[in-house]
């Protein structure tokens, strides 16, 4: 393979140590990075695979997988970003396994929120059927980050939003102490909120959600 080769050429080229240092500091140390901005990544990204685009549209998911397994976020977002775009009109309904390896793959809110909005959320638009025995699966998961991606695979849904599932989940994960979970429940409301507010403020209203969760939810109300 050609592509990740490349890739890894460039980055290491144009890495900056100080950018690098700053930007490991905002992600709370989690991650190396080469200190490279989302700007000139992605031009060099989508260099990259233009050049390589058979390659990777032939192998997109083992190519994917193989860049999580690096150290530096930079190829995590690429890994991303491939995974959107490839996977798109693609799914198979086998891919929940694969899509469940990514969010639970060096997992912090910048991919997990991404992938849950427009891998899972893509994916189960493409087989609705899935929805309900994933969602639980999701919800009721010991992995913070798989109940974070139940709570926001419907980001992207608005009118196509269902609500009796969402306000099930934010139900299910009202009494989490967990920051990241709090925010993904006020999110999802204040997202659907833009298509329905009513239903939403009296939800909220009547809920026990934590005060975080209904500050988040009504935020634009």
């Amino acid at each position: 393979m050609a592509f990740i080769p490349a890739l890894e050429t460039i980055f290491k080229e144009i890495q900056n140590q100080e950018n690098a240092f700053a930007m490991s500091k905002y992600m709370k140390n989690n991650f190396s990075f080469f200190g490279i901005k989302t700007e000139e990544r992605r031009h060099h990204f989508k260099a990259i695979l233009k050049e390589n685009q058979i390659e990777v549209a032939a192998n997109a998911r083992s190519i994917v997988l193989l860049l999580l397994k690096k150290p530096e976020r930079e190829f995590h977002y690429c890994a991303i970003e491939i995974a959107i775009k490839e996977l798109r009109g693609n799914y198979k309904k086998e891919d929940i396994q694969f899509i469940e390896q990514l969010i639970t793959t060096h997992s912090w809110w910048d991919s997990v929120d991404t992938l849950a909005k427009y891998v899972l959320g893509a994916y189960l638009m493409a087989f609705p059927a899935e929805i309900d025995a994933v969602i639980h699966r999701l919800s009721h998961s010991e992995n913070m980050w798989l109940n974070r991606s139940a709570l926001l695979f419907q980001l992207g849904y608005k009118e196509k939003t269902d609500f009796n599932l969402l306000q099930k989940i934010c139900e299910e994960h009202q009494t989490s102490k967990a920051f990241f979970i709090q925010k993904a429940i006020g999110w999802a409301l204040r997202e659907y909120a833009k298509t329905n507010p009513d239903l939403v403020r009296d939800f909220v209203l009547t809920s026990n959600l934590k005060p975080l969760s209904k500050k988040e939810a009504l935020k634009n109300s």
